[in-house]
């Protein structure tokens, strides 16, 4: 029996993006195991993903993505025998769907279009302003009315590609509870340590923080750990930065006993997964976050996580778990039983399989 085959197709190199490796690459080995071929492409190599978010280097970002829409190209070409196309977030960085459009109207295939975000709304680094006019926000409602089956990370997202595609189905980004977050925090350890984990782009939502840090630390002794792609610039004698290594993330992620999820209340935050707050709770770290989108839905309040909003909530609670280990301790646990029951990997695989069934 010929085995049936799927061709991935995703804007960042393999295992480097977390939105990737979360949503799709951590199930690959489940559908080797079901008999299933797949291949996958990235629309940027590896060399022009590493250029794209330094400043400046126009040139050689432009002929990196010259390339990127070459191989894409050419790829149109390889999928005559493909069975599903699972494209998540976009085929090209850049432009309109056209590589989209080709595969659901030409070649007919059976798309599976996934994402994470509210990527329908603009949202560019800095350092590529320049391509910004480029980026075709609108293309977004194009691939949901093309696609055979959508995949959306929670449900405020799937209520928007209902707009566009009957077929919508909420698949949380997940953990890998064994392989991958498998360790645990260690509440005794001393001094304590406060952290946030994200990119240089999501940093600002931190800002709020600085001030209830830098109260806290009149009274307290403890680290304010931020491990990120870019070092922060905040005025905190608790500060302590990490780089951000793929090596190293969950050993560096455990060394944290307290983790932070700040977040301001608008239409891009509504559409996050809440994946700082899934990290934070595999490892049984107790998470403080607030109630923005998704958060609301992972965390009970004070069971398996905080969900506060005003400065003073923010510092009333970091104060109660920075003071009570052994609560911080009953709420990591509480936490980590809510990511194995329902966002984990083997919570959501039957799921996952399910979308490459006709």
């Amino acid at each position: 029996m010929k085995k049936q085959k799927i061709v991935f197709i995703a804007p960042y190199p393999f295992g480097q993006a977390p939105s990737q490796r979360f949503r799709f690459e951590q199930y690959l080995h489940f559908l080797e195991n079901k008999g299933f071929e797949y291949e996958f492409h990235s629309f940027l190599s590896t060399k022009t993903w590493k250029l794209l978010y330094q400043k400046g280097l126009f040139f050689q970002k432009a002929m990196g993505i010259i390339g990127s829409f070459i191989h894409r190209f050419f790829l149109l070409f390889n999928l005559k025998n493909v069975d599903f196309i699972f494209i998540h977030r976009e085929a090209s960085h850049i432009g309109p769907p056209v590589f989209e459009w080709i595969i659901a109207k030409i070649l007919k295939k059976k798309i599976i279009y996934d994402f994470d975000d509210a990527i329908w709304l603009p949202n560019f680094s800095e350092n590529n302003k320049i391509f910004n006019r480029l980026k075709a926000y609108w293309k977004v409602n194009y691939c949901m009315k093309w696609a055979w089956k959508i995949t959306a990370g929670n449900t405020y997202l799937a209520d928007y590609a209902r707009k566009f595609n009957n077929n919508v189905i909420v698949l949380p980004t997940t953990i890998d509870t064994e392989n991958h977050h498998s360790i645990f925090c260690d509440q005794d350890k001393t001094p304590l340590t406060i952290g946030w984990t994200g990119t240089h782009t999501t940093m600002h939502y931190v800002d709020f923080l600085i001030p209830i840090l830098q109260e806290l630390e009149q009274k307290y002794t403890f680290v304010f750990k931020i491990i990120s792609n870019e070092a922060p610039t905040y005025a905190l004698q608790s500060l302590e930065f990490v780089k951000w290594n793929k090596t190293t993330e969950i050993e560096d992620l455990a060394s944290i006993q307290i983790g932070v999820m700040p977040l301001i209340k608008d239409i891009w935050s509504e559409g996050k997964c809440g994946f700082k707050a899934l990290q934070y709770m595999a490892l049984e770290i107790p998470t403080v976050l607030s109630p923005v989108g998704v958060n609301s839905t992972i965390v009970e309040h004070a069971k398996n996580g905080y969900l506060v909003e005003s400065e003073k909530e923010w510092y009333v609670t970091l104060e109660k778990l920075i003071l009570e280990k052994e609560l911080r301790k009953q709420v990591g646990k509480a936490g980590r039983t809510t990511i194995e029951n329902n966002y984990s990997v083997n919570s959501q695989k039957n799921i996952f399989l399910s979308l490459f069934m006709s």
